[in-house]
């Protein structure tokens, strides 16, 4: 993930402004949070109305009553506070790794944002402490699994929560320690929670939110260096360039199709071997196999794809989503129970973004198939000089078509799924929260895939020496073949693709195109 400027900013939440590259400067890079003067009037009037409710007795969901199918369980006054105590205790029962420093981060900062907006009743203390935490760099240990993001993410955001009172764990300074002794070490006094507060804190989509938020950034690094990749292969494929014709994209007028063309015909600008085989003597091929010929129509779908899923995650970026929901008015003010805490939206922006990176790797899979196989490649066999003595680049297709598979399989949709939970109470749940975390090992196996083709792609280039490739195609060529050289005689490949791998997540190679 890359943003233009390093220089440290303070991103200042209000509830309803915040963006992607804010939220990815705090997230991957630490800058400081504050809370809005606006935002702390918002929050101070909706705390006013709780604490009126409380006064008065009125029964409100989550407030004076138990949770879940245990709403029709009356708290006594007395007992309100002790209620979100035992509320966040209770729900800590998250398992499996925990989430990393990026991902905790970015679920900190978007919970802080979704309180901010002043619909949740808790007083500016909760959102200034989370505030301090993110400055401060203690970040709670979270274990990724337990969520099936309905009512929110409530056992992940549970374990941050913990964190917030002064109990479970969390990473300070690079050590785990209990939550109350990495604030105390921070210098942050932990929160003593008032009514509905605990409930706010876990009521939330925003474990799903950070995860699909992080990969949509990865996401659209790996569309634009597989673009790159794409022409690289186009040329040490001998390949033409006509069907990426401005007319033919405007006869089928998606924006991601004419993106595509537009980057592949940018990059191989001034190709040597495009022009020594443009005449039907020295290539007689009417057409390119359609990995080839069709790669702005397939890459343009995940163009698409990804924008509209950005489009879904946006709204959700300064969206209310706790339970219930408190609303001022001049005379008091309304708390009202709804469910937009339902993680539906982002769970099927999530099954598309997994769609669509499944997607990319199936095709750039079949162009390193293409490269490899003497019957398409017009190439020697396995891009190797002397194939049989040497097997060259075989096995490198059998890696890509291993982790492409991997990819088809996690590509299986988690929207339509749903078990009942709480009693039945909460009857239709989302899975959006698995459905987003198997974004990063889907990212981590299609940026292998990549990097794969990439290698073949200066393989095949080489081969086709001294004809050099297009003038832009060229600058990630050299980027390729600065870590990994020239395959001669058979060599362990597995070091080279993982260092191209870097390449591609530090965009290096996406960079080619700006």
């Amino acid at each position: 993930m890359s943003i233009a400027s390093s220089i440290a900013q303070n991103v200042v939440l209000n509830g309803n402004d915040l963006t992607f590259e804010q939220l990815y400067r705090v997230a991957l890079y630490g800058d400081a949070v504050s809370l809005a003067p606006a935002a702390v009037e918002r929050m101070n009037s909706s705390r006013t109305v709780v604490d009126q409710l409380v006064a008065s007795g009125t029964t409100a969901y989550g407030i004076n009553t138990g949770f879940g199918k245990l709403a029709s369980v009356r708290i006594s006054p007395e007992q309100v506070r002790t209620l979100q105590v035992n509320l966040v205790r209770s729900h800590c029962c998250g398992v499996g790794a925990p989430l990393g420093e990026a991902e905790t981060r970015a679920m900190m900062l978007l919970r802080a944002n979704a309180l901010a907006k002043g619909f949740s009743g808790v007083r500016p203390l909760v959102v200034e402490t989370l505030c301090a935490m993110l400055n401060a760099r203690v970040h709670p240990v979270i274990p990724s699994q337990g969520s099936v993001g309905a009512s929110g993410d409530l056992a992940p955001l549970a374990h941050l929560a913990a964190v917030v009172i002064g109990e479970g764990r969390a990473v300070y300074k690079g050590e785990i320690l209990e939550g109350g002794a990495a604030m105390q070490r921070a210098g942050i006094k932990p929160v003593a929670l008032e009514a509905k507060e605990g409930l706010s804190l876990l009521n939330g989509t925003q474990g799903m939110l950070a995860l699909l938020s992080l990969a949509l950034s990865d996401a659209d690094i790996l569309i634009d260096t597989a673009d790159v990749a794409a022409a690289l292969s186009l040329d040490a494929l001998r390949g033409s360039p006509g069907a990426f014709d401005a007319r033919i994209m405007h006869a089928r007028a998606y924006t991601g199709a004419a993106t595509t063309a537009r980057n592949l015909a940018h990059l191989n600008e001034g190709s040597q071997i495009r022009e020594s085989h443009r005449s039907p003597e020295k290539d007689p091929r009417v057409q390119d196999a359609y990995s080839v010929r069709c790669t702005p129509q397939v890459h343009g779908a995940v163009r698409d794809s990804l924008a509209q899923a950005r489009e879904m995650v946006t709204v959700e970026l300064n969206s209310a989503t706790d339970n219930p929901l408190v609303f001022v008015k001049e005379d008091g003010g309304d708390i009202i129970s709804g469910g937009n805490f339902h993680g539906q939206p982002l769970a099927m922006a999530a099954d598309q973004v997994a769609v669509a990176l499944a997607t990319l790797g199936g095709i750039s899979e079949r162009r390193i198939e293409q490269m490899t196989n003497p019957l398409t490649s017009m190439l020697p066999a396995f891009l190797t000089p002397e194939p049989g003595l040497n097997s060259g680049f075989m096995i490198a297709q059998v890696t890509a078509a291993a982790l492409t598979s991997e990819n088809k399989a996690l590509a299986v949709p988690h929207s339509v799924d749903s078990i009942s939970t709480s009693g039945n109470q909460e009857d239709y749940v989302s899975m959006g929260m698995s459905g987003a975390r198997r974004l990063a090992r889907m990212l981590e196996n299609l940026r292998h895939t990549i990097a794969i083709e990439l290698l073949c792609a200066c393989q095949g280039i080489d081969l086709l020496s001294p004809l050099k490739t297009g003038m832009l195609a060229t600058k990630a060529y050299e980027a390729v073949r600065a870590k990994s050289a020239k395959v001669t005689q058979d060599r362990p490949l597995a070091t080279e693709i993982e260092a191209v791998s870097e390449l591609l997540a530090e965009g290096a190679i996406a960079r080619v195109l700006h």
